[in-house]
């Protein structure tokens, strides 16, 4: 079991030296956020009824959108170095990889949104409750880095690696998008937890799906 975490952390320790080093991944999912956040910003009129309805649609599908950039970025540098052949040559198992992979990009989704959600505040004069909101960004972000990095891995040695992504990556991640886009309007409104327990539940069986199905997968991609 040590050794099986220890693989997980050597990988995911390498994934963040790159990024601090590079800021490739996590300023590519920034920008493009930021950019979907300020032209939403002026698209819509910011009454208090329509501010709960789009922000969390904004938020979310922002976010998501600039998921799939930074998911492209990190397996096309990984591509372009040799460094998942080099890692794959290693005596790390294949579910150990996805896992360590997976937890490299919910990190970089978690910087992003750090820096988002004070925008979203500034912009739309929203109340946030962030202990309501970090458990839907823990699911939300959990599912998007499992399912990104099954079809990262799978879309990379295509020929048109950034149109494939997002072809395969978006519908499947519309459940997750529901759930949190639904939960986080009812804390926009005031609600809790309670009152989004069935979207909460769908977003954690989503998760818990595709960590068991996307590591199967991903064993199989990268055996290929």
């Amino acid at each position: 079991m040590m050794t099986y975490l220890g693989y997980v952390f050597t990988v995911v320790k390498k994934d963040l030296l790159y990024e601090v080093r590079s800021k490739e991944i996590v300023l590519s999912i920034l920008v493009f956020s930021l950019l979907s956040i300020v032209t939403f910003n002026f698209a819509f009129d910011p009454t208090p009824r329509i501010i709960a309805l789009v922000v969390p649609g904004i938020l979310w599908v922002s976010l998501s959108f600039g998921a799939i950039l930074g998911f492209n970025r990190a397996f096309s540098l990984e591509n372009e170095t040799d460094g998942f052949a080099g890692t794959l040559m290693t005596p790390i198992t294949k579910d150990a990889l996805f896992l360590a992979k997976s937890l490299s990009n919910f990190i970089f989704l978690v910087a992003a949104e750090i820096f988002l959600i004070p925008v979203i505040i500034a912009f739309f004069d929203v109340k946030i409750d962030l202990m309501t909101l970090l458990c839907i960004s823990l699911l939300t972000l959990s599912g998007l880095s499992f399912v990104g990095c099954v079809f990262g891995s799978l879309s990379v040695n295509t020929r048109a690696s950034e149109v494939m992504l997002p072809v395969l990556f978006i519908p499947v991640i519309i459940p997750l998008l529901l759930g949190a886009t639904q939960s986080t309007q009812t804390m926009l409104v005031g609600g809790g937890l309670q009152e989004s327990s069935n979207w909460i539940g769908l977003m954690a069986v989503f998760d818990i799906t595709y960590l068991i199905v996307g590591a199967f997968c991903f064993s199989l991609l990268v055996s290929e």
